[in-house]
């Protein structure tokens, strides 16, 4: 078997791939308003508002571009960042708002992204940088982190007068990760603790559902199941066990392990156990190729659509779970969910990835319109060219990609 992983040429081919994606988004920063959310030919989409998490995803992968070498991501990265400090930013009530209309709630989800886009700019030297993180993190910690339940809370009113009820895993997971990078890039050991309880509720959680992690959960903290039935292909709030979650949980698992120092195994072996929960879920269970996006709580598909970040995540856990146990089944696996992310997610004439395809593999936008999300692409690029710790910013800097 050939081990891409360690493969010279395949190395080359992921960044020549992660130059392509950063081209395709260079029309998306506007300056004091963040980053706008492109169409499949990578325009702007005047239909659609400015969103937060968006222009913190161009920070990221603009000064992980920058960290690489690519000429034109710092000016790019700068640029999407000012809307963080312009329109986006609540003056008045603090934090940020979800996108340019400021219309709904305050979102942890979008915070958590204002986080990592802080961390890496810190990280890449960008101007303000520092200051974006220690507000963002000054803002996480005050309105939405839950000390009792060692979580954040999901949603909050604009003036932070009334918490949502509700409590997700998604903006948990996302925090996960911007902790990772906000202690690489502080110095502070406190994110990485709270990074570590987070992931462990999310650890006993999954274990207690036979792997399927659920998403939705009360003020408690208490699972509910059948959240959603209803809207089954919501972007944020779907309905049962979501593939893409299983696989960025099982890298997350990894990156905390190696981030903590921990010795034994037991971020490994549920890392392992979400990996293969996720595929044996997921793949190709309507007998075509591609990941369905989620299931019940046997793991019959509900949302066969494919989209593209679920792939993506497929690609880093498996590079994740190689570096972490050296098994050549992962090896193998990495380079299956490539062949087919090459095949039918690439799109080499218009540029960046397909968002989502429909069960037989067309192309589709019931969930994800336009190609507004150049992270997990670019990430996928990365994540097998560097170790699990430190955060990919960091270890950019310290020069090790390979």
């Amino acid at each position: 078997m050939i081990d891409w992983l360690t493969t010279p040429t395949h190395r080359a081919w992921l960044q020549r791939e992660a130059e392509r994606l950063l081209a395709f988004g260079a029309a998306a920063p506007v300056a004091g308003q963040g980053a706008a959310y492109l169409d499949a030919d990578g325009n702007p989409d005047p239909g659609r508002p400015v969103e937060t998490y968006v222009t913190c995803r161009m920070v990221h992968v603009y000064a992980l571009g920058h960290l690489m070498g690519i000429p034109g991501s710092r000016p790019l990265a700068q640029l999407a960042m000012s809307g963080l400090t312009g329109a986006l930013r609540d003056d008045q009530h603090g934090g940020w708002f979800h996108d340019s209309t400021r219309a709904g709630a305050k979102q942890a989800y979008d915070h958590a992204f204002v986080v990592l886009a802080g961390s890496s700019a810190t990280v890449a030297g960008l101007a303000g940088g520092r200051e974006l993180l220690d507000e963002a993190l000054a803002v996480l910690d005050e309105r939405f982190w839950d000390e009792g339940h060692g979580m954040v809370a999901d949603a909050a009113q604009p003036d932070w007068s009334v918490t949502d009820p509700y409590r997700g895993i998604n903006a948990n997971m996302h925090t996960v990760e911007a902790m990772l990078a906000a202690a690489d890039a502080t110095w502070d050991q406190r994110w990485l603790e709270r990074a570590e309880r987070i992931a462990t509720f999310a650890r006993e959680q999954a274990a207690a559902h036979d792997w399927r992690l659920p998403e939705h959960y009360d003020k408690a903290w208490r699972p509910q199941l059948e959240y959603n039935a209803d809207q089954p292909e919501d972007p944020f709030r779907p309905y049962g066990a979501t593939i893409g979650h299983g696989l960025e949980w099982a890298r997350l698992f990894l990156h905390l392990e190696a981030a903590t120092g921990v010795t034994d195994s037991r971020w490994a072996d549920a890392a392992q156990q979400l990996y293969d929960r996720a595929i044996a879920d997921g793949w190709a269970r309507d007998g075509h190729d591609g990941f369905v996006y989620t299931t019940g709580w046997d793991g019959t598909p509900v949302t066969t659509d494919r989209l593209h970040w679920v792939a993506a995540e497929a690609i880093g856990a498996a590079a994740a779970l190689y570096h972490r146990t050296g098994d050549k089944r992962y090896a193998t696996d990495y380079a299956h969910w490539w062949d087919h992310v090459a095949r039918h997610f690439v799109d080499s004439g218009r540029g960046s990835w397909h968002h989502q395809l429909d069960a037989g593999l067309a192309v589709a936008d019931s969930v994800w319109p336009g190609k507004p999300d150049l992270y997990h692409a670019v990430q996928a690029t990365l994540i097998p060219r560097l170790p699990l710790a430190p955060s990919l910013a960091m270890a950019l800097a310290q020069r090790q990609l390979v």
